[in-house]
């Protein structure tokens, strides 16, 4: 007799996360999209309003899909620090580091957030699936690499009430938590890992648990903060808020090694903005540091990304950037209209010198629907400085309370 297959098995083409059953609850648009596998919601109730909650209030949004890999053995700091193009011997336990790393030739496979738990245990957080790559990479070291992704449920709660939130909710001590710190919390919810990190440039933390006890933490949470006007988030809201704070992201702002067909769509770090990361300084080797070395020293990038203030208040999403409205010079990776600096702003990966050292007479054609008809418009462009926004609170310990 065949055995017939699970009904999920064909109805749940996405897995769901463990907070799953309170997000459905209060979804009203049914607007979700795949992430990494799992279903994420896109928008809730309001981008708009959740937007407003990221900036204003208290915001909460489930990073359970985000991929998490544990490394851990006698061996792990150096495994890491061979893998990522930080120096990860600075980093200390109980502190976050903002990472990336890269193939043989220097090419950005993916950037992520590292954290260090012990001396010999890591957990590193990033938007791809490495884990065949890190398993090769872990030969020759003691160290264990394993996918925990599923092991680990995750919310991040944002925004400037959001220290106000977790205070009332009984998470004792949460004043002293500095920028990129971690701490175990013991709650009514149980014991929850708790991080000052966060995709939104505010104010905000980052909440692990086993999944068994993510919908008590949950609770925990929107109960605790219904008078701080928490927010239940979806990624448009959280798109924009990374935009006005600067933060790039692996399929929007660059093309992931691995994953680009074509040799010239992938980038280094130099190209997209994080060549602070790379400490090329030190004498120990990492993936990548020979052409990365070779390219800084020959001055020999091809790309830059730059943050651009736009004329007008249409988004250039998509669009085009020129050079005195002839030549064309690079191409808009990321665009919104930023409710809180009342600014055109945007992301564009453009090719040097342009961007670089050329950076006067850019200009960026728009096309937009109006009555049902694209009308096209060449507007100008400045290059600025990231982020475009960044609030004292972010890094202010004791946090204040709104």
């Amino acid at each position: 007799m065949r055995r017939a297959l699970p009904r999920e098995h064909f109805e749940k083409p996405l897995w769901h996360t463990p907070f799953h059953p309170r997000i459905a609850q209060l979804m009203t648009h049914e607007q979700w999209y795949g992430w990494g596998g799992y279903l994420s919601a896109q928008v809730i109730r309001d981008e708009e309003m959740e937007y407003f909650a990221i900036r204003n209030a208290a915001s909460l949004f489930d990073v359970s899909p985000m991929v998490k890999y544990r490394i851990a053995g006698p061996d792990a700091a150096a495994y890491c620090d061979r893998l990522t193009v930080r120096d990860v011997f600075k980093l200390k336990p109980g502190r976050v580091q903002y990472t990336a790393w890269c193939d043989d030739d220097g090419k950005v496979l993916d950037d992520g957030t590292l954290f260090r738990f012990a001396p010999d245990e890591f957990r590193l957080c990033c938007q791809e699936r490495h884990l065949p790559w890190l398993l090769d990479s872990a030969i020759g070291y003691d160290v264990e690499v394993a996918e925990v992704t599923e092991d680990i449920a995750a919310l991040s709660l944002q925004g400037p009430t959001s220290y106000a939130v977790l205070r009332d909710a009984g998470f004792a001590g949460i004043e002293t938590l500095k920028p990129f710190d971690i701490r175990d919390f013991q709650t009514k919810a149980g014991p929850v890992t708790v991080s000052r990190t966060g995709f939104t440039g505010d104010l905000g933390y980052e909440l692990f648990v086993p999944p068994d006890q993510a919908l008590a933490l949950w609770d925990l949470l929107w109960n605790a903060g219904q008078l701080h006007r928490i927010t239940a988030i979806g990624f448009a809201a959280l798109d924009l808020a990374r935009l006005e704070a600067g933060f790039i992201m692996a399929g929007s702002d660059f093309v992931p090694a691995e994953h680009a067909i074509r040799a010239d769509r992938r980038r280094s770090p130099f190209e997209i903005g994080l060549g602070w990361l790379v400490a090329l300084d030190t004498p120990r080797h990492f993936n990548g540091k020979r052409a990365l070395a070779a390219e800084k020293a020959k001055n020999a990038f091809r790309h830059c990304l730059v943050a651009l203030d736009i004329d007008g208040n249409v988004p250039a999403e998509h669009a085009l950037v020129y050079h005195r409205g002839k030549r064309e010079v690079g191409h808009i990776t990321a665009a919104a209209w930023s409710p809180t600096v009342k600014r055109n702003i945007a992301l564009a990966s453009m090719t040097r010198p342009y961007g670089d050292t050329v950076v006067n007479d850019l200009w960026v054609e728009i096309y937009a629907l109006r009555e049902l008809v694209y009308s096209k418009s060449l507007v100008r462009a400045r290059i600025v400085e990231r982020p475009f926004f960044n609030p004292k609170r972010r890094s202010a310990t004791p946090p204040g309370v709104f």
